[in-house]
């Protein structure tokens, strides 16, 4: 063996040294991409600085050494996320969330990872991480790339005609309904029923919490005027005004279709969806049926013939190969997001109840992971009623001092009637932990090392 290190040598010596890998982050609505992407750069910096920040991610780049910056922006047209402004929110006395991020930007990270042994006098690599705040919004875009007009809006329908939409939906429900068979085409209409739909939309979300909202872009419009071709709603009926909504909503597709194609989302060969489980669970069967179609939704579209996106390049879809580049995503971590809120007992069954909502297969392309990228509570045991319950306190918002919760037992999968009979408790609003050295030392965090090691295993 010892014959061969020249020629190994020289190989590596040859190996290009600067390997670009971007990381979308996504997720359904208030998942918290912006404290997790936050707590990426400070642990990763913290961590190339030598603190043991990232635990596992270290254990999976051995004794190799490493460092990491923030990567300039150069002459680049993407917005940068705004890294300094919100560590400084969560290292605020008292600390505060970051504002959440409502538009897509990019947070670029220089790694420099050395060589031990024999191959330590070769030039470190260069891995620039880029990391894609992506809407979460315009993720659930990617299940209408496989439905026609007439599929999607039946689809649409059946889900606001359920009663935890429908009195919301009422005024659009209406005005669906009393439309002529066969209406022609009419520009008036098609404006009147769009403005109802997307009104429904914000309501369903903001009032009654729903997730499963389509087209994603009617809650998150992309930068710059709307094109007319974005006045289209649900609609199963035939006639004139069927064949414009129906002309408008291709058009939606193509748009969305040649947004994967663009350089932002083309490039993505990792994928990060966040979701607030916890939250889904506490706002009862309907809510959590939701946010279970819009996972399994949105794990179907990133699955073709039972692989992940990257497995089996050659058998994805033309539309879907082409908009994600060939080998597409190699990577997929769907994790549920809070997981702080609950005490550690139960973070396996929350990371198991992801596994099931998302059918993850157990493979090294796709994972499920229970994370809290900022932690804001600490284990403890709580005596209640007589008996030790396994808990979480921590400070809520305003508050000095710290509060007991116990929000109920987490299940290991998609939940039974009986389940609903005992309410499971919103935790409260808990203030981030004071970070450690202004968040240089890195940011307290619960399986975000895990996840990262997952993600960028074959990099280090």
């Amino acid at each position: 063996m010892a014959g061969s290190a020249p020629g190994t040598l020289a190989q590596i010596a040859e190996l290009p040294v600067t390997r670009r890998v971007r990381v979308g982050v996504t997720g359904l609505a208030r998942a918290g991409k912006t404290a997790f992407l936050t707590s990426v750069a400070a642990n990763l910096l913290a961590a190339g600085a030598g603190m043991a920040a990232l635990p596992a991610l270290a254990a999976r780049a051995g004794a190799r050494p490493f460092s990491v910056a923030l990567a300039p922006a150069g002459a680049s047209d993407m917005p940068r996320f705004d890294y300094a402004a919100h560590l400084a929110a969560l290292a605020a006395d008292p600390p505060r969330w970051p504002a959440r991020t409502d538009a897509v930007s990019l947070l670029a990270l220089d790694l420099r990872v050395g060589w031990t042994g024999l191959l330590a006098p070769l030039p470190a690599r260069r891995i620039v991480l880029e990391f894609l705040d992506y809407p979460g919004e315009w993720l659930l875009d990617l299940p209408l790339l496989g439905q026609d007009f007439r599929a999607w809006s039946q689809a649409v329908l059946r889900r606001l005609e359920r009663p935890e939409a429908a009195s919301i939906a009422r005024e659009f429900l209406g005005f669906l309904r009393g439309l002529p068979a066969g209406a022609a085409a009419d520009e008036a209409l098609a404006s009147a029923g769009h403005a109802l739909y997307r009104a429904a939309l914000l309501r369903l979300r903001d009032e009654a919490g729903l997730s499963f909202l389509q087209p994603g872009r009617f809650l998150m419009p992309a930068p710059g005027p709307e094109p007319p071709w974005m006045g289209f709603f649900p609609h199963t009926g035939e006639g004139g005004l069927a064949g414009l909504l129906r002309e408008r909503y291709e058009a939606y597709r193509a748009s969305v279709r040649a947004a994967m194609q663009a350089p932002a989302f083309g490039r993505v060969d990792r994928l990060v969806v966040l979701a607030d489980v916890l939250a889904a669970l506490h706002a009862g069967p309907a809510a959590f049926a939701d946010t279970e179609a819009a996972l399994g939704a949105v794990a179907r579209a990133l699955r073709w013939r039972g692989s992940w996106l990257g497995a089996l390049a050659d058998q994805l879809p033309s539309w879907l190969a082409s908009g994600l580049g060939v080998g597409g995503i190699a990577r997929v971590a769907f994790a549920a997001s809070k997981s702080d809120h609950v005490a550690e007992r139960q973070r396996g069954n929350l990371a198991a109840l992801v596994r099931a909502l998302t059918e993850v297969p157990d493979q090294a392309a796709a994972g499920a992971f229970a994370i809290a990228s900022v932690r804001c509570t600490e284990d403890f045991v709580w005596s209640l009623e007589g008996r030790n319950i396994s808990a979480v306190r921590g400070r809520v918002l305003g508050e000095a001092r710290l509060t007991r919760s116990y929000p109920g037992e987490v299940p290991d999968r998609p939940p039974g009637p009986e389940f609903w009979t005992h309410a499971f408790l919103a935790p409260p609003v808990f203030e981030p932990m004071r970070l450690p050295d202004g968040g240089r030392a890195g940011v307290p965090q619960i399986g975000l090392d895990a996840l990262l090691a997952f993600l960028l295993e074959d990099v280090l």
